[in-house]
């Protein structure tokens, strides 16, 4: 007798498949979606054959999940295909900013290091150079046996040099540009290499617009592109800006006339 009842609810699935086929497919999504709906007379008012079927049939209303297990395998596979083409774009992007930002922080956290260090070794050459130049001073001192001759040392250029001069400059070796004109060409140099880095990105979003799987992806690596450019004139303006500024304000250093500047022509 199971088996009887057993093929009576297959018979009768089939059939229920076969009537929702000539309807539109949204039709048996709502009802496996909503199974109240099977026992609404008002919403099944307009499919009088599938309301004739239903009511000759009420196992349909008190076991939905089973004659409707067509419609709700679709739905749950509709919400979340793994091999879905736009699925895939998304974790393939996810894949490259998640990379581009452990590239960044790699790269941060390698500049922050070596600034450690370089401060570091900085600070010992200058506690070595700052013992030398108070053992010098101490020396010197002790050279200078009466106080006419301390003061005398003290008033001469020589001596207000040595005695004014700082320990070590700031940073080791000798600055050739000033610090203006340092910021200008590191303002310089990030802005072509950010400005560099927007125009990759927008050809690479071109290159995704001419294929169908990856067109999705089109619109945020051109934003970013676009973005990364407005960056990158940003720094060149910037530069722009800050040279005329400090060249009008006279904070470049002027050249040294030649040391034969005054003299005539040979004779």
């Amino acid at each position: 007798m199971v088996v009887e009842n057993d093929a009576n609810a297959q018979e009768t699935q089939r059939r229920l498949q076969e009537m929702l086929q000539q309807y539109p497919p949204s039709l048996s999504r709502v009802l496996a979606l909503d199974p109240t709906l099977l026992l609404n007379d008002a919403y099944l008012q307009p499919y009088p054959q599938l309301a004739a079927f239903i009511a000759q049939h009420p196992e349909i209303a008190h076991n939905p999940a089973f004659f409707f297990d067509q419609q709700l395998r679709e739905i749950n596979r509709r919400s979340y295909d793994y091999n879905d083409p736009k699925l895939a774009l998304v974790r393939e992007l996810g894949g490259v900013f998640a990379g581009f930002a452990g590239l960044l922080a790699g790269v941060t956290f390698m500049v922050i290091v070596a600034w450690l260090i370089r401060a570091v070794m900085e600070h010992r050459k200058w506690l070595r150079v700052s013992k030398t130049h108070m053992d010098t001073h101490a020396k010197l001192m002790d050279r200078l046996t009466s106080s006419e001759d301390l003061i005398a040392y003290m008033e001469s250029p020589a001596g207000r040099k040595f005695l004014e001069a700082a320990p070590i400059p700031l940073e080791s070796g000798s600055r050739g540009l000033s610090a203006p004109f340092g910021r200008i060409l590191w303002s310089v140099q990030a802005g072509v290499v950010v400005a560099f880095l927007g125009a990759a990105l927008i050809y690479a979003s071109r290159r995704l617009a001419t294929n169908d799987l990856f067109s999705p992806g089109e619109l945020p690596v051109f934003v970013l592109g676009c973005a990364a450019v407005a960056i990158g004139a940003g720094f060149l303006i910037s530069a722009v800006a800050a040279y005329v500024l400090s060249n009008r304000l006279g904070l470049f250093p002027t050249a040294a006339p030649p040391a034969d500047s005054g003299r005539g022509p040979a004779s």
